[in-house]
């Protein structure tokens, strides 16, 4: 039980004053400093980590089964990261006429079926089985599999980016001509919520899996989705994301589904609250799951606070965050810390009951003159023939997400700890907490952490020498985060 922690809870008495001190001349710089974790006020239950499939299931999971098979352990395998969630995209598809445009990995298949002499934008009927190819999309299809195989108790969310091309103004995937505008056809809402329906309960047979929930748009309110623009996407004001949302869930009640509606996965919390605003009582009572991106932190305790008072889940449901313009590298630190500092600020700011990246596999950027930039935990050549070789590159990123997945299990709860740079959660019986600290600067931070009755089991680092690894527990009444690290303290419950 949690009483276990918070029966010896007191504050260590060190002035603030005192809390940054100088070292003497002969030893290396470092600071002193006090964190409290406030575990007799746990919070959000969290569900666990995971990542959208997309882009890099669409290449990888073509793969040779070695290969592949690599990648599944590296993320939801056991000595892996350990992940237990999977957003699924539903493809929206170009026309076959349509020359390929989209960048590696991107043209995702929709799983209609155009026939034969069928012409114009207006043939294709969700009744008529020729219409619909179930064979589509195999690749992003195998990573359902391979992640039904190695997690106890998944949890699948799908998503749309796109609707297919015949429902969308402009007759691409990628957007209106002007990114502003709505891209879906007037009065296409109920054909383009029974695709998304369909397709979802068609996966749930298929693959012995549950969607608990279905992301009918994404990042809606945005300039982002323009036709000549190389992904899926479409703009859809407040107003049309509600008729959306009101569409979707009315298919998938009709289709006799369980699976619940999530919105409006907006790029930013900003935009979220906007979104919000914009849609009916009717709508929002429709919604069983808030999502949000953190490509902009402005207004997340706004997000918070919606999501409480309309006691709905909110998740933080896609983000990648490389330091902007640092070039590829698989030793450096530099995006790691900034990632990991991000991870620290949404799980503090937002309160999410799940943390979701954006795409675990990118493809190598540094080539051709080019420094190339650090999207991913790991690194392939994703252009290359499936025959060809392909190496796994793995970034320090991906050590940076171990030192939180691993540990912040699901079912722990997120606790409040008053220092900006470290996370807490406290598992389910009270017995264990996770500490998680980044320290972004070139100077060693000596730790006095605030739980009398607890004991330190390990530490586990995670620096430009360590990934990811246990450096046992020290003894005394303070821990250390070396410089330029992410270091994970597991303490242990003591008992009166």
């Amino acid at each position: 039980m949690i009483r276990h922690l918070i029966a010896g809870l007191a504050l260590v008495a060190t002035p603030l004053a005192a809390q940054t001190v100088s070292s003497p001349p002969s030893a290396a710089p470092s600071v002193a400093l006090t964190i409290r974790p406030a575990v007799d006020r746990p919070g959000t239950v969290f569900e666990g980590w995971g990542t959208a499939l997309a882009w890099f299931a669409n290449v990888t999971g073509g793969y040779p089964d070695a290969t592949r098979e690599r990648l599944a352990d590296l993320f939801y395998g056991k000595d892996g990261l350990g992940w237990t969630i999977a957003r699924y995209n539903i493809g929206g598809g170009n026309a076959a006429t349509t020359m390929p445009y989209l960048r590696t990995g991107a043209a995702v298949p929709g799983f209609w079926r155009q026939p034969s002499g069928a012409v114009g934008a207006d043939w294709w009927r969700a009744d008529d089985p020729a219409m619909w190819n179930w064979s589509a999309d195999a690749n992003q299809r195998w990573w359902l599999d391979a992640i039904r195989r190695r997690v106890p108790s998944p949890t699948f969310e799908a998503f749309s980016n796109s609707p297919p091309w015949f429902m969308t103004v402009s007759g691409k995937t990628s957007g209106e001509v002007k990114g502003t505008d709505d891209n879906l056809r007037a009065g296409q809402e109920r054909p383009f919520a029974q695709y998304l329906a369909r397709v979802v309960g068609e996966l749930e047979r298929r693959h012995h899996i549950h969607f608990r929930t279905l992301s009918p748009v994404n990042e809606p309110n945005t300039d982002y989705w323009f036709a000549a623009n190389t992904q899926e996407g479409a703009h859809w004001s407040p107003a049309r994301q509600a008729a959306m949302i009101d569409a979707s869930d009315d298919a998938l009640k009709a289709a006799g589904l369980k699976t619940r509606i999530a919105a409006p996965d907006e790029t930013n919390s900003h935009l979220f609250v906007t979104d919000w605003a914009g849609y009916p009582a009717a709508t929002r009572s429709r919604i069983g799951q808030l999502n949000v991106h953190s490509y902009g932190t402005v207004h997340q305790t706004a997000v918070r606070d919606i999501a409480r008072a309309s006691g709905i889940r909110l998740w933080m449901s896609e983000d990648d965050t490389p330091l902007d313009k640092d070039p590829e590298s698989f030793t450096d630190m530099a995006s790691a810390l900034a990632f990991a500092e991000h991870v620290v600020g949404d799980l503090k700011r937002l309160e999410p009951a799940a943390w979701v990246f954006w795409q675990a596999v990118e493809n190598l950027s540094a080539k051709d003159g080019k420094p190339g930039s650090n999207w991913g935990l790991v690194k392939m050549d994703l252009a290359a023939a499936p025959s060809a070789p392909h190496p796994i590159r793995i970034s320090p990123k991906y050590w940076a997400m171990a030192s939180f997945s691993r540990y912040i299990r699901p079912g722990y709860r997120l606790v409040p700890v008053d220092d900006a740079d470290t996370v807490g959660a406290v598992s389910p019986d009270g017995r264990k907490i996770v500490l998680v600290h980044v320290n972004g600067a070139s100077i060693m931070r000596r730790l006095s952490v605030a739980l009398p009755h607890a004991s330190l089991h390990d530490v586990v680092v995670t620096d430009a020498t360590h990934q990811a690894v246990s450096v046992g527990a020290s003894r005394g009444g303070t821990v250390e985060a070396a410089p330029r690290s992410v270091t994970t303290f597991l303490f242990d419950a003591v008992d009166r």
